[in-house]
């Protein structure tokens, strides 16, 4: 029986999107195996389901029996059926995607340039392109291949958020940060409220690198969640960087949490380490528990974490700031420094 090309493809990109799901929220299935499973159960079910309805059952479960083992098995055969078919630029994006979370930056790269020669005017395949570009870079920077890319996304879709940033990014590490702001600047009518502010605290720093005036300030209603918002500046120890080599894929997390409490985050934002010295607001949009929220709180212990590992988690090799414990409502931003020396 021959099977068609169609059936193949379907079959490995639910296989590898499961896959990714899994890879991605292993530390969550730690803590709560059973709704995590039900989600990816459910995905199953659903992409099957309509599968059904829409394609062909039997070349379905003659392929399922040779189903991949594993999220590298199901890549390899992604890979496999691409090079049969290659004219497909959405598998190259998944095939791409799948690599980057299996922490092959390089390989993501040069998978998504295959995407962008099959579809050269889709936006969001651009800026992904792009930000894998950056990614792969030993001093995750923007290189010209990426910044063309980034450019034309905004051609054609002008104030695109990601691009936008990303481009603003490649900026101020040129030593451009006027030029910065402004490229940010040009997004601030383009995003919602809560990320409007976090952006305006960019484009200050960038102006002040600059040597401009901060931007002046809007009167604006409050913002759900903002009820004991508290603004958290965030830097490394100037000793530290100066004797650390850092990984510049590393991350850093802002992390509020309960005084004595569980470890759980009651807020937390993810930031790259590109960004340093970064300010942020925390809310109770940044909070991952719908019933645990900033505003609920009197005091919190807020700290910052430069993870190695990308994973919000505690892991080996972690660096942090001195836990700080704040008195909700706070009068004046907290000031972190990851790498200080203890008294």
């Amino acid at each position: 029986m021959v099977i068609p090309a169609g059936a193949v493809f379907a079959t490995l990109a639910t296989a590898v999107t499961i896959g990714v799901l899994v890879w991605v929220l292993w530390p969550l299935w730690r803590a709560r195996p059973w709704p995590l499973a039900a989600a990816v159960l459910a995905l199953a079910v659903s992409v099957l389901a309509l599968y059904r309805v829409v394609g062909t059952p039997a070349a379905l479960e003659q392929t399922a029996r040779a189903a991949p083992q594993s999220l590298e098995d199901a890549v390899a055969q992604l890979r496999a059926e691409l090079e049969r078919n290659p004219n497909q630029p959405e598998g190259w994006a998944l095939l791409a995607r799948s690599q980057a979370a299996l922490g092959d930056a390089a390989g993501a790269r040069d998978t998504y340039a295959r995407a962008v020669q099959l579809a050269p005017d889709e936006p969001s395949l651009l800026v992904d392109a792009a930000e894998s570009r950056a990614q792969a870079d030993p001093q995750r920077r923007f290189d010209d291949q990426a910044v063309q890319w980034l450019k034309h996304a905004l051609q054609l879709q002008p104030g695109h958020p990601r691009a936008g940033w990303f481009l603003g990014v490649w900026q101020r590490q040129s030593g451009q940060p006027a030029e910065a702001a402004r490229t940010w600047e040009s997004l601030l009518g383009a995003v919602d409220a809560a990320t409007a502010r976090s952006l305006r605290e960019q484009i200050d720093l960038a102006r002040a690198e600059a040597g401009l005036s901060p931007l002046p300030s809007v009167a604006a209603p409050a913002a759900a969640g903002s009820a004991n918002a508290l603004t958290v500046k965030v830097a490394l120890d100037p000793e530290f960087a100066a004797r650390v080599r850092l990984r510049g894929d590393a991350t850093v997390f802002v992390i509020a949490r309960v005084p004595d409490g569980p470890p759980m985050p009651v807020a937390v934002e993810r930031r790259s380490l590109q960004e340093l010295p970064l300010q942020v607001v925390l809310d109770d949009t940044d909070s991952p528990m719908p019933t645990q929220k900033l505003s609920a709180l009197q005091e919190v212990e807020v700290f910052a974490r430069l993870s190695a590992s990308g994973q919000a988690n505690r892991g080996e090799g972690d660096i942090e700031s001195a836990p700080v414990r704040v008195a909700l409502p706070a009068d004046a931003p907290v000031e972190l420094q990851i790498g200080a020396a203890g008294p």
